[in-house]
């Protein structure tokens, strides 16, 4: 191979190492919530009731973020071993997370609160 074909090669290698690498560098590593049986306290559990049906716990695992359908309403949150947060009237409540193993409702709103969106932190 010649000097200036080597040359080449060299500078392009050189090029894709240095993209892949940056990229590499600057990417976040994904967080997903995720559905789990309702068998350990050391999970999120939500106490939620759509707008026509029975209130059913449903639980959840790791850090992430998880919307809900319209028409969902939560009771209660466990947090168990995990701070959290919910979304509801445009915004992330409440502003510091709910501590690890507290039991949250709304005793001023027995039917529960509308929730967009739960948080794991």
């Amino acid at each position: 191979m010649n000097q200036r074909a080597k040359r080449v090669v060299l500078s392009t290698l050189t090029t894709v190492v240095a993209a892949a690498s940056l990229t590499l560098a600057t990417t976040t590593q994904a967080s997903a919530i995720d559905k789990v049986p309702c068998s350990s306290g050391e999970f999120l559990q939500i106490d939620i009731h759509p707008t026509h049906g029975p209130t059913q716990p449903l639980c959840y695992a790791n850090a992430g973020t998880l919307e809900f359908a319209r028409g969902w309403w939560i009771t209660k949150i466990s947090t168990g071993n995990n701070r959290v947060q919910w979304h509801g009237d445009g915004r992330w409540q409440p502003d510091t997370p709910i501590n690890k193993w507290t039991v949250f409702t709304w005793p001023n709103h027995p039917g529960g609160v509308s929730v967009t969106g739960i948080r794991i932190l």
